[in-house]
């Protein structure tokens, strides 16, 4: 790549931690698969971080130390390796917004380099944006040649021994699904418009697929069989510690804000109070122990973090630079309120049992109460 840091939206990962996965390789003395750019070990410990293995035997006292940035089942993560080390494809699943894209990413990442190589499953996704396409120019020009086509993420992934990242896999037609089965079964891309040994690109050390498919896509198109026997699949479960998804909230919300040039405060009863009302309406049951209907509207994490910085950005623009419960009441209820008339009174109902309770005796949740009442009529 080379475009600055700098000058980009939202680094990729490689980017983003470039000195950390530089580090670790420089230290890494441990056996790598073929094709990869760390030992599996040392991928784990990008992800789950240094402090994360107790019983580490071969950790050099210089060591670099690498924080966590995947928040929760260790194994889990020990399992998507193994599983990327041998035959299969991953199939990580669960719930909308529970950071399945983001431990694609960066295992992606820490094992080939690049975490690009990415496939954006939609109803609309053809065989061509997944394997390769043609130049139409060179095409009638000169006929196929390699000259004139056009690799897609899979091309380069199997020709250069890289992950392939398969975003949404279950949102394809099945027969765009069933075009990967021979690719990940016998590891080589026919390509029929070519002759001899360039219409046979087969798959160096390294290449894999890691795919991704929401809970709440069951239904919209069923996987094969024969494509599922090619997959591992692995359920990524959401947060459930308030303790873990404040820390995730606060620490990728401030990464955001800081990227953006904003230098918002981000009190920590106030962030709590947040998380506190996403984990209720998530889960359906408050601290208290009163169970609440659960909006249809996604809860996830990865909306909360969303929430965090929108309150932040509001706070820093608009407000006095500080985030406060009223600023989450103006970002937490365009959340919840998309075009479901039903989520909107199960929100009312929230503020009006759970939230009026709670301020009774707080500031904080009375502010936000008195804000969240303001908007919701």
């Amino acid at each position: 790549m080379e475009q600055k840091s700098s000058a980009l939206l939202k680094e990729p990962a490689e980017i983003r931690y470039a000195e950390e996965l530089k580090a670790l390789a420089a230290h890494d003395q441990l056996p790598r698969p073929t094709g990869w750019r760390m030992s599996p070990r040392a991928v784990r410990t990008f992800i789950l971080g240094s402090d994360s293995d107790k019983h580490d035997k071969d950790k050099r006292p210089d060591a670099p130390h690498i924080p966590r940035k995947f928040i929760g089942d260790d194994a889990l993560v020990e399992r998507a390796i193994v599983t990327l080390m041998g035959n299969r494809g991953l199939l990580l699943i669960g719930e909308p917004g529970c950071a399945k894209s983001m431990l694609s990413e960066l295992l992606s990442a820490a094992i080939c380099g690049t975490s690009t190589l990415t496939i954006q499953g939609t109803a609309g996704t053809t065989e061509e944006q997944i394997k390769y396409s043609w130049n139409e120019s060179l095409l009638r020009a000169e006929g196929p040649t390699l000259r004139a086509l056009v690799p897609a993420p899979l091309y380069h992934g199997i020709g250069k021994g890289q992950m392939v990242r398969f975003e949404e896999i279950a949102r394809c037609p099945p027969n765009i699904l069933d075009s990967l089965i021979s690719v990940l079964s016998d590891k080589v891309l026919f390509i029929a418009e070519l002759k001899g040994d360039d219409g046979v690109l087969m798959a160096r050390p390294g290449f894999n697929v890691i795919a991704t498919a929401n809970t709440r896509d069951k239904g919209v198109h069923e996987m094969s069989s024969a494509l599922k026997r090619r997959f591992n699949f692995e359920t990524v479960a959401p947060i459930a510690s308030k303790a873990h998804e404040l820390q995730v909230v606060l620490s990728q919300a401030q990464d955001l804000l800081a990227g953006a040039g904003v230098t918002a405060k981000l009190p920590e009863q106030v962030i709590t109070l947040m998380v506190t009302a996403f984990l209720d309406l998530r889960s359906g049951m408050t601290d208290e122990g009163t169970a609440i209907e659960k909006p249809q509207a996604i809860m996830s994490t990865a909306e909360s973090i969303a929430v965090t910085f929108s309150c932040g950005l509001e706070a820093y623009h608009f407000g006095d630079g500080t985030v406060h419960g009223e600023t989450v009441a103006h970002q937490l209820i365009g959340t919840v309120l998309k075009d479901s008339t039903e989520d909107a009174k199960i929100l009312r109902r929230y503020f009006d049992v759970i939230v009026r309770a709670r301020a009774q005796n707080n500031e904080l949740w009375k502010s936000f109460y008195d804000a969240g009442r303001a908007i919701l009529g």
